[in-house]
């Protein structure tokens, strides 16, 4: 047989999901699992978006729509963009995609050509710099370390830029740091981008989980940066709709009008039941993410709590998103209780799923593998049980 695309041999699986499916395969073998590993609010989704849904459902509302998705949905999150970030879109100009991940593919696949470096902070979600070669492009990692709490500073931009430098990046708040950027450090963000006539690609899914007192601002939303940026969302997190795979893109003219056609070759527009269960959530009350976002920061501060009384392991606190990333690289070069030598993050996290039943994600999925990722999105009993044993399996470490 012919060898098939390169594009398509080359790319890496997401490490994330690889973990969950063993961890799921290893629960129904009987093993007894705790996962703190998948950003997966442990929520139903609240029962107005189902009902509207189920609504739709009933009515016939299943034909097809255009391939940017409905209009109705497209005027729902123009209204959540003019009210919530100060960012004035038309629905020409917003592309509805099957989840916060298409969106940021959509928006590589349209502004990346061959050769094209994108800078991208790390850690990093993992998913960025795969989309990023699959399109031919040259990710860039701009490092950020624990001892500068994870965070992206104007001079690594700056530095990184060369005459084949064409977008970047952004994640705030980050998956997996956590890290929050502030009003100032996005405005130098911004005045480098623009300076530089660069494309912009911000991921702002979770946006309604932050635990500071300053609030979320978009980076689309300082002088100039409107008309060269992409705002990626979505409903997976806030809503409890992982499983409904709805999330959008808002984008100046040209570029939106680009991805739709580039849609209408290929995926065509998402679920209209989602859509319609789209447009309950964002219309409807704020009450059930509220909820969530408390619950989430007591979920923050056990797990905090156990992790800072152990000795040699640093994190900052997050400041937004619902996971912790840890360096354990004190513990590399030493013996679990198990017999295994442990010199990475990938044969830490593979020792303590198989000797204490714990899944998180090792740090190298994130580019980062000093560290490993705790997801606090699992439930107070599972985080009370696995946080204890986590912190028994290191400190009989030798």
């Amino acid at each position: 047989m012919r060898p098939l695309s390169t594009r398509v041999t080359e790319i890496q699986p997401s490490m994330t999901v690889e973990i969950d499916t063993l961890a799921k395969r290893l629960s129904t073998e009987g093993r007894s699992i705790w996962s703190l590993a998948v950003g997966e609010p442990n929520f139903d989704t609240p029962i107005n978006i189902k009902e509207a849904a189920i609504r739709s459902m009933n009515k016939g509302l299943t034909r097809y729509t255009a391939p940017s998705g409905m209009q109705s949905f497209k005027e729902a999150v123009c209204e959540k963009l003019l009210k919530e970030n100060k960012l004035a879109y038309t629905p020409e100009q917003i592309i509805a995609t099957s989840g916060a991940k298409h969106a940021v593919f959509n928006a590589i696949s349209a502004i990346v050509d061959k050769g094209d470096e994108v800078l991208i902070p790390a850690p990093y979600w993992g998913t960025y710099p795969e989309l990023v070669r699959y399109c031919g492009g040259v990710p860039v990692i701009l490092e950020c370390g624990v001892e500068d709490n994870f965070r992206l500073k104007a001079e690594y931009i700056s530095n990184a830029i060369t005459d084949k430098t064409k977008a970047i990046i952004l994640n705030s708040p980050c998956n997996p740091t956590g890290v929050v950027y502030s009003s100032e450090e996005l405005k130098y963000f911004a005045a480098l981008i623009v300076e530089n006539d660069l494309y912009c690609i911000t991921d702002e899914i979770y946006e309604y989980f932050i635990y500071t007192k300053e609030p979320g601002v978009s980076i689309a939303s300082f002088p100039n940066m409107q008309d060269r940026t992409v705002v990626v969302n979505g409903l997976s997190k806030a809503y409890c709709m992982t499983g409904w795979r709805i999330g959008y893109l808002a984008a100046f003219g040209n570029l939106a009008k680009e991805i739709a056609k580039m849609q209408g070759q290929t995926t065509h527009h998402p679920s209209n039941v989602s859509q319609y269960g789209a447009i309950a959530a964002l219309n409807g009350s704020f009450e059930s993410v509220l909820m969530m976002r408390q619950e989430f920061s007591e979920r923050m501060y056990r797990m905090s709590e156990v992790l800072e009384s152990i000795e040699n392991i640093r994190f900052p606190k997050p400041e937004g998103a619902f996971y912790i990333f840890a360096d354990v690289s004190a513990y590399y070069g030493k013996t679990t209780a198990g017999g295994t030598l442990v010199s990475n993050s990938v044969e830490l996290c593979r020792a303590l799923l198989d000797e204490q039943g714990i899944v998180i994600v090792p740090g190298a999925a994130f580019g980062c593998d000093s560290c490993v990722r705790f997801s606090f999105t699992a439930s107070l009993p599972t985080i009370s049980v696995a946080m204890p044993k986590f912190k028994e399996f290191i400190e009989s470490m030798r």
